[in-house]
């Protein structure tokens, strides 16, 4: 059958663009580089055998043409509220799994698909295989639940077999006897759950609880559709065009060869990971590519005695299914291992060896594994036939091959091992699930029996990199050198100097890190060696080699071989009740009865679901971006700058304008003719929505194209010619940089002082502590980038937007629109995550595309790439500390003397809202300690990076992790452990902060979490247990920290703590509620809705909150500083109360068992108001601080008390985490986390147990995994200055599903009521934050005892921030770190 030509279809739209064209949004976009797993879909096709096969991929890169033949199931395919759930969407709902649920669609997905293609999947399988997919705020332990909940082995009881499938189940009589982590005193040193308290623990949930009790086996779910149409059909040869892109499909060999001949140029594509990246993100354009999927020669596995034969477009997963049975040392094990780390399993689906070594990445993973494995590989072309060539010498500079254009890559061939050869896997990257390597490399050795037999020499050796060079690299030299040479400590320690010989790295070398990347090139020879070693002394007869000490074994051991961490958690919170709080104040008369019998369905403190959670699960949920563009809506792109510090000259739009499906190019020019204001900021208007003439920063909007479609959009907008002029001959990028050009916003230039501060650093036998600690930013990552959509109205415009801010969204957009406020209105319905970043950095986008829309007279949408999103919306603020600080013994105990310390952010090009989080870092800087005096003084660096912003508890962190670093540094000193240090120096009731607020009366519970955090862990056995360890491995180390918290509640600005509520009740007895907060994922309109059923004393699910809209509830403050439910849960009650005032008769008339539909229903018949607006401000004397105030001499109170008192409560916890290091490499795992909480009275437990191991996971990455690099002084390589280098999931690394702690526990304190807020509840957003820190210092622990055990004095080390790979391994101190350019107080390049 000749080829068939379509037409209907372009050969460069995705998958995910063409699903969502056509309506189908439950499938989200997340970044267009396969790297979150939002986009996820599962793609089925007949085999060869006629069964059909199930491989979730991601569809933002898998073409659509690819699709033929092939039958794609999204979310929406599942299961539906309306139709019922799936099981794996069921038991994500009931388990608590999403909260913004952007990212839960793809993840539900990701799960559905293994077990669409194995129902009795074990959770050893889940967890191999859920790398594909990030989520923002869940920290992953419920998701771990629902997934696992379903495995064929859920729960194991004490006689081996699974209790879900036993058949006695039921009366098993043994229950008692199975171990449950945390939930029973199994868990060694734990504290067992007090009677009063709820324990739910993931063990207990998948055995007893009836939503759990079931398989996914036993459930018969019926098996994914598969199309009777598509049944035996086999894919035809067909060629698709666009006019500039033409895509042919073959599915013989022969045909392929035919059209290299005709298109030697032609790409290849068929995982479209490389090619589909540089169509998006590089703008490459190919005329011609060549869908390589459906060549049934290029795929298969075989195998004779001598070779492996992988065909070239086998998937990946394949091969490592496949290679899953070779024994250690083998080269299937060795592959096998390395491809579990490879990417994502979504990626390995589709992706191939022959699209590895074609693309020549010089980071690839599998290259060096082939190339040292000595493989070879069958190249073919239509003229000269087929040849073969060597892998190690197929990589000629960067991405430049051996192999001619028209030739294709056939076959892979890998020779077998042979007795007494071992093949290993190694890569260390930031993080270790879907990463791009730092460094990678494969490593082979055959050895023999020396002449005489007395011991094994090296008779064959290879070794090969990636990251050490532009391409992949051998190491000849070395192997030359071992050849021949006996194999034993002495010979690897010599190979090291030609390991070094061979990877001549230099110290300026594109992508940084030298000293780094020579390090693990060392180490892992070293490991080589070990793990060799070890394997022989099994293969070998005893004495063959020489022993490996006991304490070095643990050398040999490296992620990448060792099975994934099977993650558990528990979770205790009290008994659900209601307290009374704020809303009945001291007196309790005057407080209206609930309209109808209270129910036990709505009582405040249960774990009611998330309102949202089921939608959430099957793609229901709608998002901005989800939103059905009207019939005659437009796309718009923005025009950004692509440098900064320098003039604008010219803007020719010309080119673009003439574009076919151009409607308009927008600069400044024609904003002021349509009477718009061009100025922005929501402190100062120091910003513009169209740039004018001074470019700031890289990513500057300068202008806005709008078309009839995105693409035509973002083409017009490359098509702009931006000239600029006056650059700077310094452009300020970082902090050190600022200050030494004296470049700072002076307003913010704050301090507090306490006490006499030099006189108490002048206290007798006081220990000093002085230095600069460096802490960095953090990319907000909310799955959903920014988005708006403006629809013009007869008289003014709507704007759906995602934003904290719909107040100040509609402000700006009708300010840069030229319309009054009152004519423009603002709805948001959710956010897929905010975490601050939304609060005022989405409002430029949303006024650019205002402007636009009413200029054209169309609805316009604009939604920003990842990679612009993360480029131009800003970021935490990065920190740097210079501080001095004391302390004392005094009574045998440590005492906190005095703390001097300056702190500067890098604010930006712009204010933004960096003053105010500056000063939050001023009153979190003592953390929860007593300093006898303390000074802090702030300032806010202005500099050439775009504006930095808000981010979860908004310069908090910052403060807390300073004084931590400090408190540490000072207990090192004095030679006390850090526990015992900080637990002696905490507040106690009656003292006053540093910025003069008392710890009042009753509410200073950081004490006792403490206390209970070492209950619960068994702090003790641990540290006895990481002693043992520690004395017991040299290359690896265990670390233990605890770190207590306190954050203060209240938007530090006075005018900021207000918020309002519309409440409607229907005759029904439904009631419908609308409030000034926003959802993002929180559970806040989950929360307000348990508080109004609470006060109607009517079922949760008879309450509904819609959408936030500024035409319902007008003037609403951002929904931030973690104030919403104080606010909005009061704004609410208050609403509420006026409605059963009014309805009060009626409720005496009918009698208390009347239900709410009666006592509406009469009270409405008798014309009273069914509705009522709500509105609530925190008392003037909790709230408010004043830096200008003055003191005039008659103040009575704590020093600086005269200024105010900021926070009107504290929430309180503290955090235990215990690590484990690999010293060689500075891979880390979290063994296990315990938090305890103080969130006064829980009106949802499951939902603040939600945020705070979410908020903590955030606060890990922060620590540890995310690193933000801009082109500074200390990245030369990155250009331009000023640019953002780590742009989306490529090279920005959030914590991945292997990143939580293995073991993760959460307590809810009880008996902790909280009389300022509303039901005696506390704010939980942002406080869990700070907690994630305690994994920094724990791994501080273990490396300060790995440091001991190398003879380094601890005191050297000075841990910068974040805790990453580079700053792990370089702190460690030892010889190979040393040689490789560390040593002498080493610290690693950073952006700050």
């Amino acid at each position: 059958m000749g080829p068939k030509e379509l037409v209907h279809m372009s050969p460069t739209t995705t998958l995910l663009s063409f699903l969502r064209s056509n309506g189908i949004t439950g499938t989200k976009l997340g970044c267009a580089e396969g790297g979150c797993g939002a986009c996820t879909v599962i793609v089925s096709k007949e085999t060869s055998d006629g069964n059909v096969h199930h491989k979730s991929v991601n569809a933002c890169l898998f073409p659509a043409v690819a699709a033929d033949c092939a039958h794609v199931t999204t979310v929406e395919g599942l299961g539906s509220t309306r139709d019922g759930l799936h099981p794996v969407q069921e038991r994500m709902t009931k388990s608590h799994g999403s909260q913004c649920g952007f990212c839960t669609p793809g993840i539900v997905v990701a799960i559905s698909a293994i077990f669409a293609n194995k129902p009795d999947a074990t959770i050893d399988e889940i967890e191999e295989h859920m790398d594909g997919n990030l989520c923002r705020c869940t920290g992953y332990r419920p998701i771990w639940d629902s997934a696992k909940s379903l495995c064929s082995d859920a729960k194991k009881g004490p006689c081996g077999s699974s209790c879900n499938s036993c058949p006695e189940r039921d009366d098993c009589d043994i229950e008692h006897l199975i171990p449950d982590p945390g939930c029973t005193p199994n868990n060694v040193g734990a504290a067992p759950a007090p009677a009063n308290n709820v324990c739910s623990s993931s063990h207990e949930k998948f055995k007893s609880d009836p939503v759990f009790n079931k398989t996914f086996e036993e459930l018969n779910h019926p098996s994914l559709p598969f199309p009777e149409e598509l049944k035996g059909v086999a894919s035809t040869p067909f060629v698709i065009t666009n006019g500039s892109t033409t895509w042919y499909d073959p599915n013989t060999l022969d045909v392929l060869l035919d059209l290299k001949k005709e298109f030697p140029n032609g790409r290849i594509v068929v995982g479209n990971s490389e090619v589909g990246i540089e169509q998006k993100f590089k703008n490459t354009k190919y005329p011609v590519l060549i869908g390589g999927s459906n060549i049934h020669e290029l795929k298969g596995i075989s195998e004779d005695n001598e070779n492996f034969t992988f065909g070239a477009n086998t998937p990946l997963s394949d091969i490592a299914h496949f290679c899953e049975s070779g024994s250690e040392g083998s080269v299937t094990w060795a592959m096998s291992n390395m491809l579990r780390w490879f990417a994502s399993t979504q990626i390995r689906n589709t992706a191939s060896l022959a699209g590895n070594l074609a693309t020549a990445s010089p980071i690839s993973d599998m290259n060096p594994m082939l190339a040292a494995s000595n493989a070879a590989m069958t190249v073919k072309s239509k003229e000269r036939g087929s040849r073969s060539i060597n892998v190690s010498e197929f990589f000629l500079s960067y991405r430049k091959t051996a192999m001619q254009p028209d030739e294709v890559i056939v076959d892979i061939k890998v020779p077998k091992t042979s007795k007494f050869e071992y093949v290993y896997p190694y890569k260390q990257a930031k993080r270790r699930e879907d990463d791009i390597s730092i460094v990678t490399s494969g490593m082979r050795v055959r050895l023999a029996p020396s002449p005489d037999g007395s011991q094994f020499v090296v008779a064959e050796s290879s070794f090969a990199f990636g990251g050490m060079s532009f391409k992949t690299v051998m190491a000849p030299q070395t192997s030359a050198f071992l050849l021949n040479k006996p194999w034993n400590f002495e010979t690897f320690d010599e190979a090291r100097k030609f390991l070094a010989l061979d990877l001549p790295l230099p110290d300026n070398v594109p992508g940084g890190q030298p000293e780094y990347r020579r390090t693990l090139a060392a180490s892992f020879l070293f490991k080589f060696f070990v793990a060799v070693s070890l394997q022989i002394e099994k293969d070998a007869p005893p004495g063959a080699v020489e022993p490996i000490k006991d304490d070095v074994k643990s050398a040999s051991e490296s992620f990448v071989t060792m099975r994934k961490p099977s993650m558990t958690g528990t979770q205790r919170f009290p008994k659900p009740k209601y307290t009374p709080g704020l809303e009945d104040g001291t007196e309790k008369k005057g407080v209206p009865e609930p309209v109808s019998r209270p129910s036990e369905k709505r009582a405040v403190g249960k774990d009611s679901t998330h309102q949202s959670g089921a939608l959430h699960c099957t793609g229901e949920a709608k998002y901005t971006d989800d939103i059905g563009l009207p019939t005659d809506g437009l796309e718009g792109c923005l025009i950004h700058s692509t440098t900064a510090g320098c003039d604008v000259k010219s803007i020719d739009i010309s080119e673009a304008s003439s574009l076919e499906g151009v409607v308009k190019v927008v600069l400044y020019e024609d904003l002021v003719k349509t009477g718009g204001n061009n100025k922005l900021g929501p402190v100062i208007k120091d910003e513009e929505v169209f740039g004018t003439k001074r470019v700031r920063h890289v990513g500057q909007v300068l202008g806005i194209v709008v078309a009839e479609t995105l693409e035509i959009a973002q083409e017009a907008a490359r098509l702009v010619k931006v000239e600029y002029e006056n650059f700077d001959d310094n452009v300020i990028v970082s902090i050190e940089e600022a200050i030494k050009a004296n470049s700072f916003y002076h307003m913010t230039d704050h301090t507090i002082e306490s006490g006499d501060v030099a006189a108490a650093f002048d206290t007798p036998g006081a220990v000093v502590v002085e230095g600069k600690f460096r802490l960095g930013g953090q990319e907000h990552f909310y799955l959903e980038c920014n988005t708006t959509m403006c629809v013009p109205t007869e008289t003014g415009m709507t704007v759906y937007t995602s934003s904290q801010a719909p107040t100040k969204t509609q402000m700006y957009c009708a300010s840069a629109s030229g319309l009054p406020a009152n004519k423009v209105v603002c709805k948001m319905k959710r956010m897929g995550g905010g975490f601050g970043g939304k609060e005022t950095r989405s409002v430029f986008v949303a006024a650019a595309c205002s402007v636009a829309a009413k200029i054209v007279r169309r609805p316009v949408r604009v939604t920003l790439d990842r990679n612009v999103d993360m480029q131009t919306t800003g970021q935490r603020h990065a920190f740097v500390a210079h501080y001095k600080a004391a302390a004392v013994m005094e009574g045998g105990k440590p005492k906190l003397l005095a703390m001097d310390v300056n702190l500067y952010s890098n604010g930006g090009c712009s204010l933004d809202l960096s003053g105010p989080v500056m000063d939050r870092a001023l009153f979190h800087v003592d953390g929860v300690y007593k300093f006898d005096a303390f000074r802090c003084h702030g300032l806010v660096c202005k500099t050439h990076q775009s504006p930095h912003t808000a981010y979860r508890g908004f310069g908090g962190p910052q403060g807390i992790i300073t004084v931590e670093h400090v408190v540490d540094r000072l207990a090192t000193k004095m030679g006390i452990d850090a526990t015992e240090f900080r637990e002696s120096n905490f507040y106690k009731e009656g003292q006053s902060t540093h910025f003069g607020q008392t710890i009042e009366e009753g509410t200073w519970n950081v004490p006792r979490s403490f206390r209970d955090a070492k209950a619960q862990s068994g702090f003790d056995e641990r540290k006895a247990e990481i002693k043992e360890f520690n004395a017991k491995n040299k290359w690896k180390k265990r670390g233990l920290a605890i770190i207590p918290t306190k954050f203060g509640i209240a938007f530090t600005a006075k005018f900021m703590n207000q918020g309002g509520a519309l409440v409607h009740v229907y005759q029904d007895g439904t009631v419908l509620v609308s409030h000034g907060g926003t959802e993002m994922g929180q559970g806040l309109h989950t929360k307000v809705c348990q508080v109004a059923a609470h006060a109607f004393g009517i079922d949760y699910d008879k309450v509904f909150v819609d959408d936030s809209d500024t035409s319902k509830v007008a003037n609403t403050q951002p929904t931030a500083a973690s104030m919403s439910t104080d606010m909005y849960g009061m704004a609410t009650l208050d609403a509420c109360r006026q409605i059963i005032k009014r309805l009060k008769p009626f409720r005496d008339k009918l009698g208390e068992d009347a239900s709410l539909s009666a006592v509406a229903t009469a009270a409405f018949f008798e014309r009273v108001d069914l509705s009522a607006h709500g509105f609530y401000a925190l008392s003037d004397d909790r709230c408010g601080y004043d830096w200008g105030a003055v003191p005039d001499g008659t103040e009575t109170g704590p020093d600086n008390s005269f200024r105010g008192h900021p926070f009107n409560y504290f929430t309180q916890g503290s955090s235990l985490s215990m690590v484990e290091v690999d010293l060689l490499t500075g891979d880390h795992s979290i063994l296990r986390s315990d938090i305890i909480m103080d969130v006064g009275s829980s009106i949802n437990p499951a939902i603040d147990i939600g945020q705070i191991e979410g908020a903590f996971v955030q606060g890990v990455g922060w620590s540890t995994t995310e690193e933000l690099i801009w082109g500074d002084e200390e990245h030369e390589w990155v250009k331009p200055r000023g640019r953002l280098f780590t742009q989306g999931p490529g090279f920005y690394k959030p914590p991945a599903f292997n990143d939580m702690p293995a073991q993760f526990n959460v307590t809810l304190m009880d008996g902790v009521a909280n009389k300022f807020a509303v039901m005696s509840s506390k704010a939980i957003g942002e406080p869990p934050f700070a907690m994630g820190i305690s994994v920094f210092f724990a791994i501080k622990n273990a490396l300060d005892e790995a440091r001991k055990d190398m003879g380094v004095k601890s005191e050297e080390l000075i841990l910068m921030h974040p805790a990453t790979s580079e700053r792990i391994r370089m702190g460690v101190g030892d010889e190979i770190s040393v040689v490789g350019g560390g040593g002498g107080g080493f610290q690693a390049k950073g952006s700050y």
